[in-house]
């Protein structure tokens, strides 16, 4: 869309003068985002939730939704932990990124997460039908090399060979090579412990990405 001298940047672009002073638009990195893993260390042991974390009983529908014929009432809330200090971090994180979910919790992020986090309204990335939340979670692969996870061709293509990155705790090596392979901008594939989550050196990594691409 063009704009007028005054107008202000989309959201996402930056200004980097020329060498003669034209002006010439990038636009950030998109840092995508998974819930279950690096902000929910669901992995932790369930007798001694993790420091800095609080405890919230959610019945998404996508959690219902795997009980059928089940009355909601009926369905135990999924138990989830989340710390309030990665909100914060997030939010100096937005400076650099443009900050997508990458979830299977899809929108329900922002109806459940974001709001104990302190985050506004994200991008939601969805998910087309097939091997995703309700099938498997690695195609095209065996035992002993698993084939890339189901998340990643889709992300690729929503890329556009848009600099990214991605934040999961299912990543291995087949998805780097995939991404390297098929992906034409930078790209950080950074997997997080589920069992610990997000921690800070996550977040000076991520921010060091951001940083050095463009």
């Amino acid at each position: 869309m063009l704009r007028g001298p005054d107008e202000p940047d989309e959201p996402g672009e930056r200004d980097e003068g020329g060498e003669r002073g034209e002006r010439r638009w990038t636009r950030r990195p998109l840092l995508y985002l998974d819930v279950d893993g690096p902000l929910n260390p669901y992995a932790a042991k369930p007798e001694r939730r993790p420091a800095g974390y609080t405890t919230h009983r959610m019945k998404p529908q996508g959690w219902l939704a795997q009980h059928p014929g089940q009355p909601p009432a009926y369905v135990k809330p999924l138990r989830v932990w989340l710390n309030p200090e990665h909100g914060r971090q997030l939010l100096r994180l937005a400076a650099l990124f443009d900050i997508t979910w990458a979830t299977t919790w899809v929108g329900e992020a922002n109806t459940y997460i974001a709001p104990v986090l302190g985050l506004p309204e994200l991008p939601v990335v969805e998910w087309p039908a097939g091997p995703g939340p309700s099938g498997p979670p690695r195609v095209s692969g065996t035992a002993a090399n698993p084939g890339i996870f189901w998340k990643t061709r889709r992300l690729v293509e929503h890329a556009a060979g848009r600099p990214f990155a991605w934040v999961d705790d299912e990543i291995g090596r087949a998805d780097r090579e995939f991404v390297a392979a098929h992906h034409h901008g930078s790209a950080l594939l950074h997997r997080v412990d589920p069992r610990l989550g997000l921690r800070d050196p996550d977040f000076t990594t991520l921010a060091a990405f951001a940083r050095t691409t463009g």
